[in-house]
């Protein structure tokens, strides 16, 4: 976990380097792109919300990079920069984006506007990833657009229509869904972390058991027995790890299980695509080969 004082040092180079070499960077290395909304996201999700809402008239900056865990990110020097000329900083909220308060607090940008997308959404625990269930998105896109209306009146109607088509397809991915997983045999499943209970909650699946409560935090060997128990007692054909997290302990208790290790993908970039209608497809693809 990165901490406040470690930001602010960051921040405290920047500050400190020669005026010069701040106005030298390029505009996509700092300043937005000229008659553009400069919008800060923390991950792959939320920039396709708000390409798909904010359309031609937004720039969106992504923090965490593909393949990287928004558990483990740590902000860069050029991102810090790009934060302090933003307008909008948009995020998951219910404390994924762990760091962004030190992050804010050390660029002090007075226009930034920071946008909560988990507004409106019923949260499961401390469970932070929402939007993999859809109709969680509609509600994260009904707030990346009234955020952009609110910074950007002018085009309000704009951001409407776009927001409104996106949902649209949202509905309609959420059908798609629950018409694919009533085919399914099996509807408990195990996890490399507990990322997907939103998903459960939403179509009726059971996350019986996750090799990893908390990213980082590699389980005893009486939580590995744990799970390889469970793996047995439900009859899973495999264990569900994630392109973001190393995959050594979920294969060692595949093996010892007798099942197969298959890469799930959350937040996308790496496995799945970076849209997110390609992420979501990828991953109910991906668990309909061990539960259908």
């Amino acid at each position: 976990m990165i901490s406040k004082s470690k930001v602010q040092q960051v921040a405290a180079l920047l500050v400190a380097a020669s005026i010069g070499s701040i106005l030298s960077c390029s505009p996509t290395d700092s300043e937005p792109q000229q008659g553009k909304v400069s919008v800060v996201v923390s991950i792959n999700p939320l920039a396709d919300m708000v390409e798909r809402v904010g359309g031609e008239r937004v720039e969106v900056i992504q923090l965490v990079p593909p393949g990287a865990s928004p558990h483990t990110y740590e902000p860069t020097p050029s991102q810090v920069v790009r934060l302090a000329h933003a307008r909008l900083l948009v995020l998951v909220g219910l404390g994924l984006e762990f760091w962004a308060e030190d992050m804010v607090d050390a660029v002090d940008n007075p226009h930034l506007v920071i946008a909560d997308t988990s507004t409106a959404v019923e949260p499961i625990d401390s469970n932070h990833h929402i939007w993999l269930d859809p109709l969680n998105a509609i509600a994260q896109v009904e707030n990346i657009r009234d955020a952009l209306q609110h910074i950007d009146p002018e085009g309000g109607a704009h951001y409407q229509e776009n927001a409104a088509r996106f949902i649209t397809e949202l509905r309609a991915l959420d059908q798609e869904i629950e018409k694919e997983i009533g085919d399914w045999s099996q509807h408990s499943f195990v996890a490399f972390h507990p990322a997907w209970a939103y998903f459960a909650k939403r179509y009726g699946l059971v996350q019986a058991a996750a090799v990893e409560e908390t990213p980082g935090h590699e389980p005893s060997t009486h939580e590995m027995a744990h799970v390889i128990e469970t793996v047995r007692e439900i009859g899973a054909r495999a264990i569900f790890a994630e392109s973001q997290l190393p995959p050594e302990v979920a294969e060692a208790i595949a093996r010892e299980s007798g099942v197969r290790v298959l890469l799930l993908d959350p937040i996308g970039g790496t496995e799945a695509p970076d849209d997110y209608l390609g992420l979501i497809r990828y991953n109910v693809q991906t668990m309909a080969k061990a539960m259908k």
